[in-house]
């Protein structure tokens, strides 16, 4: 198996984190959505899509991504870190996305991450320390599922 996760991690690096994780798992490379328009994912079997979460939905880059790539039958999975999380309205715009490409998703993760936007910065930010050592755990074990779920 050969797979790329193609993540946007922009303010705290929480994103950067679970991707690295998984991609640890998954034996596969981490690429922002820049470096996925040069590279060749003809070649990978599995493609992960995140990023952090604005406004209820992934990095414009990462959703515009979804929407020009080739995903036609293959495997590929969503995941995200966000301040509030709304898994099933957060990953909707991405899914979407995803599926009207062809795509075949086979899991969606999220964890909280340290969020700081707007007036949150006011307060020193929710979620320090998130991801924390159990998200990462818990992104590793979604990455195991995925593996099983496509060998």
């Amino acid at each position: 198996m050969t797979g790329a996760l193609i993540c946007q991690s922009v303010h705290h690096g929480n994103t950067a984190k679970v991707a690295r994780a998984m991609a640890a798992v998954l034996a596969a490379e981490v690429m922002t959505p820049e470096q996925a328009r040069v590279s060749d994912l003809s070649a990978c079997d599995l493609l992960g899509f995140g990023s952090g979460i604005y406004a209820f939905r992934h990095h414009p880059t990462v959703l515009q991504l979804a929407r020009e790539i080739d995903v036609r039958d293959r495997a590929t999975f969503v995941f995200s870190t966000c301040g509030f999380n709304v898994l099933w309205l957060n990953h909707l715009a991405l899914r979407a996305a995803l599926r009207r490409r062809g795509a075949q998703i086979v899991g969606e993760f999220s964890c909280r991450g340290f969020d700081t936007f707007g007036p949150l910065r006011l307060f020193g930010g929710i979620n320090r320390g998130r991801p924390g050592p159990g998200d990462l755990q818990r992104a590793e074990r979604f990455a195991r599922r995925i593996a099983r779920k496509i060998s």
